[in-house]
């Protein structure tokens, strides 16, 4: 019965890593489709393939402290209200069904909101509901050196304000610099360079997404496994097809892509050219490997959707439709405790089925 459900559990975590791709592939794709620069075809290949190779930053020994974050520090599975390796598994696929369930109803609503979010939240509400308070995990911040404790659920909701923000200040402060750079240039001849040059930053934003998100589902994978067995598995050395299946999974989710959220990233916030799109990917890009080298699971949405209001608000705060950022913001907020309590139900429902 263990078995089955690690099965079960690595099966339904490889279909997350899939909807996560198809979920934010709108988020990759929409200021380089917006402003013609790719068809949409071209760019989800595009976007597919630079996801994939995320997985070079694993390979290359990069780190998977991301992985570790959320396998150590969001949910305490070794807890003593926790009876065994059954009830571990139970709570990761609630975690996981719940998620996939937020996925396919933000995407059915159009709404650009995080997969990475909706996992933490799934994983909090689960333990919750089988363990109480006591079953989140504790984590490190390190700032300017100084090292601060808290729970881990709470630094990641923590990120829910800085990450757009610092999307957001980045996007704005490249495209001052980029401004000013071009300033002397012809509008055709600048169009011009910033449709190639967009090619560039929208695969070096997209490597980050993949670098970043399919982490999140290694680290579930590899807890059902430790569960299994924890004599042969270890978060510090994450057995390599659990690598190579995520990454896979995340970046054939792109290539099939998230239509329905392409016209409210790329549209809806503020009109985007080629120039615009280049510094929020760009800006969102140089966000995505900071805190992957930090360890932090950030929401890839929510860093992209703060680089362009960063655009727009440069260029002019007036042209922003702070009326759908707005509704964004609320979405991202609202996500970690309605995915936890939705998943609450999810895992006394399996609990009393599985028991």
């Amino acid at each position: 019965m263990l078995f089955l459900l690690l099965i079960v559990v690595v099966v339904v975590a490889l279909a997350f890593d899939f909807l996560n791709g198809f979920h934010d592939a709108a988020n990759a794709i929409a200021t380089i489709v917006v402003t013609r620069t790719l068809t949409p075809g071209q760019a989800v290949i595009l976007a597919g393939v630079a996801n994939f190779f995320g997985y070079c930053t694993i390979t290359l020994g990069f780190g998977t402290a991301i992985m570790k974050t959320v396998g150590k520090g969001v949910v305490d599975l070794q807890h003593p209200g926790i009876a065994g390796a059954h009830d571990q598994m139970v709570i990761l696929l609630a975690a996981l069904l719940g998620a996939v369930l937020w996925n396919i109803i933000t995407w059915l609503l159009g709404l650009p909101t995080s997969s990475s979010h909706a996992l933490i939240g799934g994983l909090a509400g689960s333990i919750i509901a089988a363990v109480g308070f006591g079953g989140l995990g504790m984590d490190k911040l390190i700032i300017f050196g100084h090292t601060f404790h808290m729970l881990g659920i709470f630094k990641v909701m923590l990120f829910i304000i800085i990450a757009p923000l610092l999307g957001l200040l980045g996007a704005a402060l490249f495209t001052v610099l980029v401004l000013w750079i071009c300033k002397p240039l012809r509008p055709a001849t600048a169009n011009a360079a910033f449709k190639k040059l967009q090619i560039v930053s929208a695969t070096w934003y997209s490597f980050g997404h993949g670098m970043n998100d399919a982490q999140k589902t290694m680290a579930i994978i590899m807890m059902a496994l430790i569960a299994y067995d924890k004599t042969k598995y270890s978060l510090s050395t994450p057995e390599h097809w659990v690598v190579l299946s995520c990454y896979a999974a995340i970046g054939l989710g792109t290539m099939f892509g998230g239509w329905r959220i392409v016209k409210t990233m790329g549209t809806k916030i503020t009109k985007i050219r080629a120039m615009e799109g280049f510094c929020a990917e760009s800006a969102a890009g140089l966000v995505l490997m900071g805190t992957a080298h930090w360890g932090v699971p950030v929401s890839t949405t929510h860093v992209i959707a703060g680089s362009i209001m960063g655009v727009g608000t440069i260029e002019q705060a007036a042209k922003v439709r702070w009326v759908t950022a707005r509704n964004i913001i609320w979405a991202w907020i609202l996500t970690i405790p309605l995915t936890a309590a939705f998943t609450a139900l999810v895992y006394l429902a399996l609990h009393a089925a599985l028991a």
